[in-house]
């Protein structure tokens, strides 16, 4: 057996499939699939496949989410004359649009975003069940919430672009299209219609609160694995008894970064940084349109952003008008 284990030289031993724990909820015997071992999954973290525990919550989530898709798909197979080819051609710009403005909040025929909203009511069914789920399986297993909690943040951010921000700009319209590319295209084209999304204040905490959670999730993953050879890897186990791995990794961030990040500790830092990128992102989608209208002047106003005059092509303003009236 090899002296050092990493994610290069990991040793995957495969024994009787792990059930998990029971409770007196009797969850055991509504568990279904039969657990089996994936070896190249084995090289990223647990080899094991199942079982699946759904129960009501996640049957209505499944149903409502696979009907979803297949509105979408049927939509998008539409537009290109039922063709399977030219679906699988076309698939990355085919989109299921939202209704036009002239609808208002009103239910359009259904070949007029009829089917957007459909969608998009059994998406909402769908996400907001899986959460339910999240939420009592805790309970059940006497766990905290905070899987939920972080599972609810990513949840405001998607009501948010498809349900509090239409509502609030009185239209479907403003909601986010079904598709690839197209949904890439909306949102470039709304940084462009609000003065450019960068000067977002909120929007920037977002892309801070998204890099330092991937930044603290490498260091975290990184740090752990490099002392599993002490037995890193039982972090619950260090977090109350503290031993060989946990004093190494604290030693190694006292002297490199000047804090001490516990086992427990710098769960919660990654846990809050990545918390915060959807909470932020969402606060400043939802300020678009209804509050600021052109973040570009905003931040003039605030000396967020410098003032331009007509010599670099563009007006106090940032708009191009005035460059092209002087070349006029």
């Amino acid at each position: 057996m090899a002296d050092y284990q990493n994610i290069f030289t990991q040793v995957q031993v495969e024994g009787p499939p792990e059930w998990g724990m029971d409770n007196e909820n009797n969850m055991a015997e509504e568990r279904i699939g039969k657990p089996g071992f994936n070896r190249l999954i084995g090289w990223i973290g647990n080899a094991q496949l199942g079982p699946f525990y759904l129960g009501w919550t996640g049957m209505i989530s499944i149903a409502t989410g696979v009907l979803c898709l297949n509105i979408i798909g049927i939509n998008m197979l539409a537009q290109v004359g039922w063709s399977i080819p030219e679906f699988l051609r076309q698939g990355f710009w085919l989109a299921l649009e939202p209704p036009g403005p002239e609808y208002g909040l009103q239910m359009p025929p259904l070949n007029e975003g009829g089917w957007y909203i459909i969608a998009s009511f059994l998406l909402l069914v769908s996400v907001c069940t899986w959460w339910l789920r999240t939420y009592l399986l805790a309970e059940q297993h006497k766990m905290g919430k905070h899987v939920a909690w972080a599972f609810a943040s990513a949840i405001w951010l998607f009501l948010v672009l498809g349900l509090f921000r239409p509502i609030l700009m009185g239209s479907w319209s403003e909601a986010v299209p079904y598709g690839i590319f197209p949904h890439l295209d909306w949102t470039t084209a709304f940084s462009i219609r609000y003065g450019n999304l960068y000067y977002n204040p909120f929007h920037c905490l977002s892309i801070v609160f998204l890099y330092g959670s991937c930044l603290l999730f490498a260091m975290h993953g990184a740090t752990i694995l490099a002392v599993s050879r002490f037995g890193g890897d039982r972090e619950l186990e260090q977090i109350v008894d503290r031993g060989t791995a946990s004093e190494r990794a604290a030693l190694f961030w006292r002297w490199t970064m000047g804090f001490n990040a516990t086992m427990e500790g710098i769960h919660r830092w990654a846990w809050w940084f990545a918390v915060l990128t959807p909470i932020t992102g969402g606060i400043g989608i939802l300020l678009t349109g209804t509050v600021v209208d052109n973040w570009f002047i905003w931040a003039q106003e605030h000396n967020f952003a410098p003032m331009y005059d007509g010599s670099y092509g563009y007006d106090s303003y940032g708009s191009y008008e005035a460059f092209i009236g002087q070349e006029n």
